[in-house]
């Protein structure tokens, strides 16, 4: 059961309108009818020879030769090609330039790609590809994240955050508990698997058709392979068949391995992955291990926290620094973090180089502190639920301003400010304030509180840097500061996570599960409400930014392009829905056409949920462009100011006159008025220091809570989800049913994440669950009967577009409420919840248990 905000559908206004209206997705009926084109669903031009890769055995040694032979003798083949076959650089064009093309002298994972076969068809190639033989002296393979943290086995350097003096804060602290916590990775599983399609043009030109969230890297990453410079290559994307991040770097081996081949044989070459090999070779997201110490009163207020993050990056950086990073900016989630230090160490194995996945590290730092807050409540015996709002983000005078306002010297107190208190906090600066601190805040800073980092790749999304600072702060005088010294200016979180207990009946569920558990004594439930809070924006500030291109046709009829690629999400359904008001015409008079780096050059991954934000605001801009274009022609027949034609229904009009649209373009047109424009949008406000680790990185927060009811079989460890309640923060939607989608869809994709989807490799290196056989998604029956989503009713308070919010990734998060009620269960089952890592699946809630 859902609720959908509509945007006031009934009123004659929203019937004029594109955006705030639920429509189907512009691809939906193509793709139930199978006339939806994917890139395998493209013609292939005569001549095109097909690709499968030649993957490494071992998952650690040194590479001695290739034998081929047997490979080349079977028929259809057309060749095998390796490192010495690269015209260009033999490194992919990645950040940290630390990954080769084809594995050279040494492999290092099991499945790392060493050369290609091509062949005729594409099954000859992947029979061949199997007989290529490698000679291979094996070396020690690090598996384990532990154990390459003992060896101190990093892609990167290790960053270190903090804030105020956590050890003393711990010190202090009235109760203190400490932990330690693995959550496994996840395998992104999209529909239509990595594929790359190139074909070689006229004067050394290609064309590569790529199923990519990142056409420009594309096109970067195989001029740089080939020698050439970017504009000799041209990337196309009508849509992908799901990305979730997989497809943002990844995507880009595909069209480079491809490229190499078409480019000895000057033939089109085509390379899709088989599900096997798509398991075997790409990266998943990152699993993490933790170790946490927390200190807290007796009402359950954090006092203190370490917080150690190992995370498994797999041989190669990819976007580990920047994946790493968020985990550190959302280890607050909703939580005010006073004193706290966070350690974060990039750690190297031999398995795949994991890379980005919805939440780009954002759930590996949600999660952590929603665990420690769970055990704090236990601890007290608490509701958990009262112990987050204890911590919430607010605007209160943070401990350390209470106490020295009322010359006290203890931790912990968090009682009503008194008046003294309200007034020194009036006076102070704050942070996230561009103003010089006062003398008191800098003495204060001084001697007293001190925020270090080290960052190599600060920025989601840039360039590693080993540079470590350790600048002085002043210490926040409110609890609405983040610990990278982000203040929360659009803090919703007290009164939506409230509306949701009310709404869900939290407290009264909660007791009768309390009742229930007491009678059962095998089927135990649990009940837990979680909230979010995601940062919305590239971290790295030269990535916020959008172009785009808007035609309109003498016949009235639209067309727009722009840098995003559409993964299913609705981008271009959005981005139709905003043009279309903006120049007043029907959604169906809108044509949202491939993403092609021919037209829109440099454009940014589409990721960090800002699709939308930048695209749809670009649009927004070159079709205002032309808008202002015919409303000064329009004026100059009317004798009227531009400011006083409207567009809207389909029709332009004036005060003295109404007019078709498509007749107003085509006298515009015989006038030779512009009807085309492009339009370039950059985010506002933000800033960031990747040196310190600080600075405002998101334009604004999304938000959300969700409250899920599970019940466990302690006899057997198996669980089911019974009930879900959302409450989720979108804005003024664009598009409510897109938006409950993503919302849905998210939510179940983070209880597969944390419930069923194990990712096991062996101590050779080997993945064993490596296809559906033996790793499990959600499936249809793993959905509650009770799944409600309501969508918070109030617009972004930043100037975002329509009034919306980000909705692709924050969702994800909200599962997250699924392993807390299982670790809930556990607890009433008179099990260890605290020993519980996730997965949480059948064996791991039985050995939680006890059983």
């Amino acid at each position: 059961m859902s609720s959908v905000q509509t945007g006031g559908v009934g009123s004659a206004q929203t019937a004029l309108r594109a955006a705030g209206v639920s429509r189907f997705h512009e691809s939906a009926r193509a793709q139930v009818a199978g006339g939806a084109t994917y890139i395998d669903d493209i013609p292939e031009v005569r001549g095109t020879l097909h690709a499968a890769p030649v993957c490494s055995p071992v998952a650690h040694g040194k590479l001695h030769g290739l034998d081929a032979s047997a490979a080349l003798a079977v028929p259809g083949v057309r060749g095998v090609f390796c490192a010495a076959d690269i015209p260009g650089d033999s490194m992919l064009a990645a950040f940290a330039h630390d990954e080769p093309v084809f594995a050279t002298d040494t492999v290092q994972f099991l499945g790392q790609v060493a050369a290609l076969v091509v062949a005729d068809d594409v099954m000859t190639a992947r029979r061949a590809a199997r007989l290529v033989k490698f000679n291979i002296e094996p070396l020690p393979a690090v598996i384990s994240v532990h154990e390459a943290h003992a060896l101190q086995s990093y892609v990167l350097p290790p960053v270190h955050v903090k804030r105020g003096n956590a050890a003393a804060a711990l010190a202090r602290a009235p109760q203190k508990i400490e932990g330690n916590f693995e959550i496994g990775g996840q395998e992104h599983f999209y529909l239509e698997g990595q594929v790359a399609y190139v074909l070689p043009l006229e004067q050394d030109q290609w064309w590569v058709y790529s199923s990519t969230q990142h056409p420009g890297e594309v096109q970067h990453w195989v001029s740089h392979a080939l020698g050439l410079d970017n504009h000799a290559v041209t990337v196309e994307c009508r849509r992908m068949g799901g990305g979730f991040g997989g497809k943002e770097t990844q995507a880009g081996h595909l069209a480079v391995w491809a490229a190499i081949a078409a480019n000895k044989l000057k033939r089109p070459v085509k390379l899709r992955l088989d599900r096997d090999d798509d398991f075997m070779v790409t990266g998943k997201r990152h699993p993490f291990a933790y170790h946490y110490r927390a200190g807290f009163d007796q009402t359950g207020l954090l006092c203190g926290l370490e917080l150690e993050m190992l995370a498994n990056c797999g041989f190669s950086a990819d976007l580990s620094g920047p994946v790493a990073d968020r985990a550190i900016f959302h280890a607050d989630n909703a939580y005010f973090l006073e004193d706290v230090a966070i350690s974060s160490y990039r750690c190297k194995t031999n398995v795949q180089s994991h890379t980005a996945f919805r939440g780009f590290g954002g759930p590996q730092g949600v999660i952590v502190i929603e665990r420690i807050l769970s055990d704090i409540a236990r601890t007290l015996g608490m509701d958990p639920l009262d112990v987050r709002l204890r911590n919430l983000y607010s605007d209160e005078p943070t401990s350390q301003a209470l106490r020295q306002a009322q010359g006290e010297r203890e931790l912990g107190v968090r009682a009503e400010p008194t008046s003294q208190a309200l007034r020194q906090a009036q006076g102070e600066r704050e942070l996230g304030v561009q103003a010089e601190p006062t003398s008191q805040a800098l003495r204060q800073a001084q001697g007293e509180r001190e925020v270090s980092a080290q960052a190599e790749a600060t920025s989601v999304r840039t360039e590693p840097t080993s540079v470590r600072a350790e600048p002085v702060e002043a210490h926040p005088t409110h609890r609405n500061v983040t610990h990278y010294q982000m203040k929360v200016e659009d803090n919703i979180l007290e009164p939506l996570i409230s509306r949701l207990a009310l709404t869900s009946r939290y407290r009264e569920r909660r007791d009768q599960i309390a009742v229930w558990n007491s009678q059962s004594p095998v089927i135990k439930k649990g009940i837990s409400l979680t909230p979010v809070k995601f940062g919305i924006s590239f971290t790295a500030t030269l990535f916020n930014q959008a172009g785009a291109l808007v035609h309109v046709y003498t016949d009235g009829s639209v067309q727009v392009n722009h840098g995003g690629t559409e993964m299913g999400q609705g981008l271009n359904t959005k981005v139709a829905a905003i043009v279309a008001d903006e120049l007043g015409v029907p959604f169906d008079k809108v044509l949202s056409t491939a993403s092609d780096t021919s037209k829109v050059p440099n454009a940014s991954a589409t990721a960090a949920s800002s699709g939308t934000d930048l695209n749809g605001r670009a649009a927004q801009f070159a079709a205002r462009h032309v808008r202002d274009n015919l409303a000064a022609f329009v004026s100059g027949l009317d004798n009227c100011g531009a400011g006083a034609v409207r567009f809207e229904g389909g029709q332009v009009v004036t005060p003295t006159t109404t007019r078709k649209f498509e007749d107003v373009v085509s006298a515009a047109y015989a006038n030779r008025i512009q009807l085309w424009s492009d339009g370039f949008y950059r985010t506002p406000k933000i800033h960031y220091d990747k040196t310190t680790l600080t600075g405002r990185p998101f334009y604004y927060f999304a938000y959300g809570a969700a409250v899920s009811e599970v019940a466990i079989d302690t006899l057997t460890g198996e669980s089911r989800v019974l009930k879900v309640d959302i409450l989720h923060d979108v804005g003024h939607s664009i598009n409510p049913a897109i938006d409950m989608g993503q919302i849905e869809g998210g939510f179940v994709q983070g209880m597969g994440w944390l419930t069923t989807e194990q990712l096991v490799w062996n101590d050779k290196g080997y993945l064993q669950t490596h296809a559906p056989s033996t790793y499990k998604i959600p499936a249809t029956g793993d959905i509650p009967e009770h799944f409600k989503t309501e969508l918070w009713p109030e617009a972004n308070r930043e100037d975002n577009v329509h009034g919306s919010k980000a909705v692709g990734e924050p969702p994800f998060m909200l599962a997250i409420s699924v392993f807390e009620a299982l670790r809930d269960a556990v607890a009433q089952a008179g099990g260890r919840p605290e020993a519980m890592n996730a997965p949480a699946t059948a064996e791991e809630v039985l050995r939680a248990t006890g059983h």
